[in-house]
């Protein structure tokens, strides 16, 4: 129960990751803003956590609006009176398309939501953590978050943003007990890599580019995200941490 009294907003945590992210955190202790877009699958996963004899809540949000960011921390406040903790993971994949083929209304949705999302969320999320004595953010990047990936432009332009706003917003509050990293997790086994996975010579080369043989689970991104928003990883902030099945050692 490493955040036992913790309250905590995980962003795009209907499905995939961000659901597996929301679960652990509230099996470890911690209240759970469930923030998505999708209810029906927020106020289901809500009703699980509380099953299991957690604590949950859900708002209905959209990280590329700035006001549904501020509403959602406005929401913990109101309910749990604080906020410590905060994973932004919601993204979207995009346009899948060569740089100049890309349409302009393609890349602005993934720039919005992947990287506006993140600054949207820090933005309110930050002041909240100062009023109660600081918090862990931990932001979803990607390996692309380091590498090019073809077709791929929206995408790898916001993740690496990812990467630079995490590292930029840990050296503005690291003496204000606000820490902030950015996780890179690989090719994982969620829906939103579904429509690859269903072509057997793509999900074929995409396990290729892993060392390790395989795609991650999103239970093994969760573990990470866990530790960095816990105490057990007080001295780290400003961070990025792959976890990509040896995929950016190659």
């Amino acid at each position: 129960m490493i955040l036992k009294g913790k309250v905590a907003i995980v962003t795009g945590a209907s499905s995939g990751i961000g659901k597996s992210i929301a679960q652990l955190f509230a099996r470890d202790g911690a209240a759970v803003v469930v923030s998505d877009l999708k209810e029906d699958a927020g106020e289901q996963l809500v009703a699980e956590i509380r099953a299991a004899g957690g604590e949950a809540m859900f708002v209905a949000a959209n990280v590329a609006k700035p006001a549904d960011c501020e509403r959602t921390v406005n929401a913990a406040l109101e309910r749990y009176d604080r906020l410590d903790c905060a994973c932004n993971n919601a993204g979207i994949s995009g346009e899948q398309k060569p740089t100049a083929e890309l349409s302009i209304e393609g890349w602005e949705k993934v720039i919005a939501i992947n990287l506006s999302g993140v600054f949207y969320g820090m933005k309110y999320q930050i002041p909240a953590m100062l009023k109660t004595g600081g918090g862990s953010i931990v932001n979803m990047a990607s390996i692309l978050g380091q590498v090019g990936f073809a077709n791929a432009s929206a995408y790898v332009a916001a993740k690496h943003g990812v990467v630079g706003l995490s590292q930029n917003a840990a050296l503005e509050y690291a003496t204000k007990k606000i820490r902030v990293n950015a996780v890179g997790p690989g090719f994982i086994h969620t829906p939103l890599l579904k429509p690859l996975e269903d072509d057997p010579r793509v999900l074929e080369n995409l396990l290729s580019l892993h060392p390790m043989g395989r795609l991650g689970e999103p239970a093994e991104v969760a573990e990470l995200v866990l530790w960095l928003s816990s105490g057990k990883s007080s001295f780290v902030t400003g961070a990025y941490y792959p976890i990509d099945g040896g995929y950016l050692a190659r």
